[in-house]
């Protein structure tokens, strides 16, 4: 089971308070050698600006600042970026030490991650190397006293105390350059032990005892067995045969550590040779890299539902085309035939179909978060009651529902016809896990995410409401829950399931500045938790519909209409021309600003949105406002796409989603967006 938003969110920031107090360096960059996990001590070693370290900071550019304050010596810059980010690429475990500009000695180790990219810990070994070259030294001096004293056999013996004495000096700093090392080893965020060939403990530092529930004192001298437990034992057999037999193996399991918690860890054995060059042991290094494996599959996920998005907008997009186009011939065909049996037998289903196309269309954009919403503060509880006696009248009698509410309102900042569409596809989907009858929950809380906390949810610190929504059913296994929110992947063969239901929920949710995700087990039931924005204010939004009867265009009127799709433009001309309305036809934007900037009688301008070219219908709207203050101006778009104009959640003329029939038209027409 996933733990709630507000653990992981905490638990991630307490990671990451621990890491900023490790003693060492931690960097991790990914395949794009993009930094994605540090701590506070990387940047203070490598003396790196805070503003440097950020979530997708390039290699390139830590490798820049570098060079440019001459951490690489003399040299052409350009080409000690370009020497260094090429070996990264590489992706080779590698180690090396480097001496700094200010004296500073660095420990630099790398060992690449299975999917590209690189962990890296850099450890400050200058008091390290200060003592070891005390000791070296200490020791030549002792021996060059030591051939004196040989060569001068009646030495006084007060000099043979003071050789004594020096002795003592460096067996005193052995044994502090020993416990630094220590404190080191027990420090780095990686569990390091050694174990002989007989697979017994010699040596574990801190972190490796603690995975397996014990104290690195308990660890040493006891077979692995007594160490790891029979059953991870087991699971790395494989691997400890082939490093007793003198090869280095790195390798990745999913095991469980100490106190039930199941972790993904990479492990390193590396064997070790006495003088008869045969393996005397191996030393392990193992990393928990759990939060890197989730990461990394919270990245692809998100990659994979955008590139689907941007297909299922462009597809709305089309499609909606060709539906005005059908829609705008087939309804006045309607209008026009005189045979009633014609238009009940071809034209009404024909028409029909067409909706439920433009319909399909709509789920689509909801998916792509392309769908205009009309977000008001919402009391939630209030709404989830409500469709909870909805569902005790139409889910089974053998379903059972629950609510567990706090009384209050949860007012959030909605769409509420999105988010009743949301909890009946959720309980739908309930329904059709549950045939024999279970139990269906709906729960209603706040949620909190603090500024200093970051969420695997990706959203905003602040105020929440979240609701959750669990059934009895047979649940998931992890490869359906990885594709649920796929457009039209549906488990329901042959049932009539078109797998847009939580497409759509996925869609709106994430359009709405919130956060879904599932949690669920064959066998266990699903758990649905959705996450939306707290509303600040409580005033709610007029209505906005409009006004019946006969509309007629005034005899001064004059209509520029812009539409790159002459088949649309046509449907699009005869709706405005039965209307009464004078036009004008332009392609394009450059076309339309042309003839805006030379004839002066224009009143009205209606335009599509995406358009060829640079320019947008909404570009085209607010400079022909600002050329004509008092033109009346209407937008039309098959959907809303980002990478051709902003969100029309903010576009400040009234915008009509196609496919649309002359009454949504004139609804459009009768609001008056001039500037007075």
């Amino acid at each position: 089971m996933r733990p709630e938003v507000s653990s992981d969110a905490d638990s991630y920031a307490l990671l990451q308070a621990g890491l900023d107090h490790i003693n060492q360096g931690f960097s991790v960059f990914d395949r794009r050698l993009r930094l994605v996990g540090w701590n506070r001590k990387f940047l203070e070693l490598l003396d790196f600006p805070d503003w440097i370290g950020f979530r997708g900071a390039p290699f390139s550019s830590l490798i820049r600042y570098n060079a440019e304050r001459g951490e690489y010596g003399p040299g052409d810059l350009d080409e000690q970026v370009a020497t260094r980010v090429a070996e990264a690429e590489m992706f080779v475990p590698h180690f090396f030490e480097r001496t700094r500009p200010t004296g500073e000695i660095l420990a630099i180790r790398g060992e690449p991650l299975p999917e590209g990219g690189f962990v890296t810990v850099y450890t400050d070994v200058t008091e390290q190397r200060k003592y070891e070259r005390l000791i070296r030294e200490q020791n030549e001096e002792l021996e060059r006293r030591v051939r004196e004293r040989t060569a001068d056999l009646h030495a006084a013996h007060d000099q043979l105390l003071d050789a004594i004495a020096k002795q003592k000096d460096i067996a005193e700093a052995l044994s502090i350059s020993e416990s630094r090392l220590q404190l080191i080893i027990d420090r780095v965020p990686a569990g390091i032990a050694y174990w002989d060939k007989d697979v017994r403990c010699r040596f574990a530092n801190r972190r490796f005892a603690a995975a397996f529930g014990r104290r690195k004192e308990d660890c040493i001298g006891r077979p692995a067995t007594e160490v790891v437990g029979e059953r991870t034992l087991g699971e790395l057999q494989a691997y400890i045969d082939r490093v007793l037999g003198g090869e280095s193996v790195s390798f990745e399991y999913e095991t469980i550590l100490a106190r039930g918690r199941s972790a993904t860890v990479r492990t390193n054995l590396i064997p070790e040779n006495n003088e008869r060059d045969e393996v005397a042991g191996f030393f392990i290094l193992s990393l928990d890299i759990t939060r890197q494996k989730k990461a990394e599959a919270a990245i692809l996920q998100a990659e994979k539902m955008e590139a689907i998005g941007q297909l299922s907008s462009g597809i709305a997009h089309d499609f909606n085309n060709l539906l005005t186009v059908v829609l705008g011939n087939l309804i006045p065909l309607r209008d026009r035939c005189e045979d009633p049996d014609d238009r009940s037998e071809f034209l009404d289903p024909a028409i029909e179909a067409a909706r439920k196309g433009a319909r399909l269309t709509d789920r689509l954009l909801s998916f792509a978060r392309r769908q205009p919403l009309s977000r008001r503060p919402v009391d939630v509880e209030d709404l989830v009651a409500g469709m909870v006696r909805l569902f005790r009248r139409s889910l089974p009698s053998d379903i059972e529902i629950v609510t567990a509410t706090g009384g209050q309102p949860y007012s959030a900042l909605v769409d509420p016809h999105q988010l009743e569409n949301a909890l009946l596809n959720l309980a739908i989907n309930a329904r059709d896990a549950m045939p024999k009858g279970g139990r269906l929950a709906f729960e209603t809380t706040f949620l909190t995410v603090p500024e200093d906390s970051a969420s695997e949810d990706d959203i905003a610190p602040g105020e929440y409401v979240r609701i959750s929504v669990r059934d009895t059913g047979a649940g998931m296994d992890a490869a359906t829950r990885a594709r649920v929110f796929e457009p039209f992947f549906t488990t329901k063969q042959g049932e009539g399931g078109s797998g847009l239901g939580l497409s759509m929920v996925y869609g709106f949710v994430k359009q709405s500045h919130g956060a879904i995700r599932i949690e669920s087990e064959p066998g266990h039931g699903t758990k649905v938790v959705i996450v939306l924005p707290r509303a600040r204010e409580a005033d709610v939004p007029g209505d906005a519909s409009g006004r019946s009867g006969r509309f007629r265009a005034a005899e001064d009127d004059l209509l520029l209409l812009v539409e790159d799709n002459e088949q649309v433009r046509a449907v699009v001309r005869r709706q405005l021309t039965e209307l009464g309305y004078r036009l004008v036809e332009a392609a394009d934007a450059d076309e339309a600003l042309e003839l805006l900037d030379n004839v002066p009688d224009f009143t009205v301008l209606v335009s599509d949105i995406v358009m060829p070219g640079a320019m947008t219908g909404i570009d085209l709207g607010e400079q022909a406002r600002a050329m004509k203050p008092k033109l009346k101006i209407i937008l039309m778009t098959g959907y809303a796409g980002r990478d051709r104009m902003r969100d029309v959640d903010t576009c400040p003329f009234p915008v009509l989603r196609k496919p649309f029939d002359q009454d949504q038209l004139v609804n459009a027409l009768r609001r008056d967006t001039a500037v007075a």
